[in-house]
C-alpha cells in the first residue's frame, strides 16, 4: 500500500512539474509584442473610415480642419529653394515635425500648436548659441510655400518653400 500511495505521490508531482512547465511557456508567450520604436512610424490604419478624404470645412471657415494640418507644415522649409541640397550650414532648410522645429544654430520644441484661421501658432522653446528663449510663430501653408510670422518679433514674415523630399526618403516611404 506504501508504494502505490508514493507512485501516486510522484505521479501527481510529475503532473504539476509538467503544468509548471506549460505555465512558464505560456507566460513567456505573452512578451512584448513587436511594436514600433518610438521614432518609428505607426503602420497605417487599414479602415474605411482612415480611408475616407477629410471632411469639407464649413463656409467660412477656412481649408485647414483639426486632425489634417500637421501634414501641412510637416517637412524641410528654406527660404531659397537652393537651400535645399544644403545639410548644414547658414543657408540650410528649416526642418518641422510635430514636435520639433530645427534651424540654423538653434533647436527647438514645440511646446503648443493651436489651429487659427489661416494655419497654426505655436509657442517653441528654443536653445541658441548656449541661450534660452521662447517664441511664438504662426505657419500659413499654401500648396507648397509658406508664411512663417514671427509673433513675438514684431510680425517679422518669411516666405518660405517646400523642399522636395530627398531621393534616398522617399524611396524608404512605401506608395499608397
Amino acid at each position: 500500500m506504501l508504494g502505490a500511495a508514493t507512485a501516486e505521490q510522484r505521479s501527481c508531482s510529475m503532473t504539476v512539474n509538467r503544468l509548471a512547465v506549460l505555465a512558464v511557456f505560456l507566460l513567456a508567450a505573452c512578451g512584448p509584442a513587436d511594436t514600433n520604436a518610438p521614432t518609428d512610424p505607426a503602420a497605417p490604419i487599414d479602415t474605411p473610415e482612415a480611408d475616407a478624404p477629410p471632411p469639407t470645412p464649413p463656409p467660412g471657415v477656412g481649408s485647414i480642419m483639426p486632425g489634417s494640418g500637421p501634414q501641412t507644415f510637416v517637412g524641410r522649409w528654406a527660404a531659397n529653394a537652393g537651400w535645399c541640397a544644403n545639410p548644414q550650414g547658414p543657408e540650410r532648410p528649416i526642418e518641422i515635425t510635430t514636435t520639433r522645429f530645427e534651424g540654423y544654430e538653434n533647436s527647438c520644441g514645440i511646446l503648443s500648436i493651436s489651429q487659427v484661421s489661416d494655419g497654426y501658432e505655436a509657442v517653441l522653446a528654443c536653445a541658441a548659441e548656449g541661450q534660452t528663449s521662447s517664441e511664438r510663430i504662426r505657419m500659413a501653408v499654401h500648396g507648397e510655400s509658406m508664411r512663417l510670422t514671427w509673433l513675438n518679433r514684431n510680425n517679422a514674415v518669411i516666405s518660405l518653400a517646400r523642399c522636395p523630399v530627398p531621393a534616398a526618403a522617399s524611396a524608404a516611404v512605401p506608395a499608397p
